[in-house]
């Protein structure tokens, strides 16, 4: 397995460019190990080849947060969640590249340029861009994602996988850390199938009430929204097509469906506080040259110091935008949105631009992700066709705090469903 899985890595990454470090001869000798223990039945991932995100330390190697400003020194021992996919038999095949501090939602920096395994024209989302690549390409059966405000959705839905963004407090966060970005960030798996990410995200976890989702046998209240949060922002017909077929689908499984549109806050300042409040905080944490960073970064950095020194930076869940949001879900069973108003854009649409036309430019297009992360709701991404372009289009299910079994319930009917694509790249 791990060897066709090195193959495969060998053809396909210098043409994606998704993976930072291949562990080559590790990866082997622990699958040469691995096959000679008696207890294989009990190991939930035994010899799955995994890829972890570049921001998760994996001891021997260093752990790059996608920048060429941070230290080149080796971590010395896994972190937890690395340990967990261990003890499950997992193998740790590979790191992923992101962008500089996971901060957008292209996979694109000083160090790398990852491309979409369906278009190597296209991105393939951010920033957990490199994992997502890596699984749809087939390099990896699962990867590790982190989500601070769409960054396991958005690569999700552009590579036509599976992604799970968490609940806060499900998942430990890399480092021990008791919050990250002021609560917007989780970690979450990527998969192929969602029995499979199903089943990482208990071994993530550390629970086992996830795995072998099975379609909902209540009726459940379903909401349906096209309506973009940024005000005047559109939503592509594809797009609109690919909801309306889900809710469709549901509403013939015999659930209560209805168009109902989420309180999105007019302008996100709460999302933006914490956001730029964390990155400066990271910056700041990592001990961070601000001279050798990107010069978009730079500027993001200087934005957060400036609300962190206001004292404007607050627990992301603790803002009314947020308590609205929650409030409004806690009363339905499941909304389903667009994870992106339309197809991935051309690698280096936005490199090079200042982190203001990014930020606005890049939220005309992932805008559907931030407002879960300040409700701290998880949400599926769940590919559901192709585009005229042959571009995965995903849609997310986002539920109430709390809530991943029934939404990968409801994503589990929608994969079964004839409506489903089954394209691979």
């Amino acid at each position: 397995m791990v060897e066709a899985h090195l193959q495969r890595i060998a053809e396909m990454n210098p043409r994606l460019g998704a993976l930072s470090a291949v562990r080559h001869a590790e990866a082997l000798r622990e699958a040469d190990a691995l096959q000679h223990r008696d207890d294989l039945a009990a190991l939930p991932l035994a010899g799955v080849p995994v890829v972890v995100k570049e921001n998760i330390d994996v001891a021997g190697l260093p752990t790059l947060h996608g920048s060429a400003a941070t230290a080149r020194t080796p971590a010395g021992v896994d972190d937890l969640l690395v340990c967990r996919l261990r003890a499950a038999g997992a193998i740790v095949i590979a790191k992923s590249h992101m962008p500089e501090l996971a901060i957008w939602p292209v996979t694109e920096s000083a160090i790398c340029n990852t491309r979409n395994p369906y278009d190597l024209t296209r991105t393939p989302g951010g920033s957990s861009g490199g994992s997502a690549a890596a699984v749809a390409a087939r390099m990896a059966t699962l990867a590790v994602g982190s989500d601070g405000g769409g960054s396991v959705r958005i690569p999700a839905a552009c590579c036509g996988i599976v992604g799970v963004k968490t609940t806060p407090g499900l998942v430990p966060l890399p480092g021990g850390a008791a919050s990250h970005w002021y609560g917007l960030s989780v970690v979450g798996p990527l998969a192929r199938r969602v029995d499979d990410a199903a089943l990482m995200l208990d071994v993530m976890a550390g629970t086992s009430k996830f795995r072998d989702p099975q379609p909902p046998a209540e009726t459940l209240q379903v909401s349906v929204s096209w309506r973009h949060p940024l005000l005047g922002t559109r939503v592509d017909d594809e797009t609109r097509a690919a909801v309306q077929t889900v809710a469709d689908t549901l509403r013939d499984a015999g659930h209560d469906v209805a168009a109902a549109d989420p309180p999105y806050p007019p302008v996100p300042s709460a999302f933006l506080r914490s956001w730029l409040a964390g990155i400066a905080e990271d910056a700041d944490t990592l001990g961070l040259d601000v001279a050798r960073v990107e010069p978009r970064t730079r500027g993001l950095i200087a934005g957060g110091r400036w609300v962190r020194r206001r004292r404007l930076d607050r627990q992301a869940r603790d803002s009314q935008a947020a308590r609205r949001l929650t409030g409004w879900i806690i009363q339905r069973d499941v909304l389903v949105v667009p994870v992106l108003a339309g197809p991935p854009p051309e690698v280096g649409r936005w490199w090079g631009q200042s982190w203001v036309h990014t930020m606005f430019s890049a939220g005309n297009w992932m805008g559907f992700n931030p407002p879960w992360n300040l409700a701290g709701c998880p949400s599926v991404a769940v590919p559901v066709t192709l585009s005229r372009l042959g571009m995965p289009i995903a849609v997310q299910l986002v539920g109430p705090p709390g809530s991943e079994a029934r939404l990968l319930s409801v994503a589990k009917l929608l994969e079964e469903s004839p409506a489903r694509f089954t394209a691979q790249p």
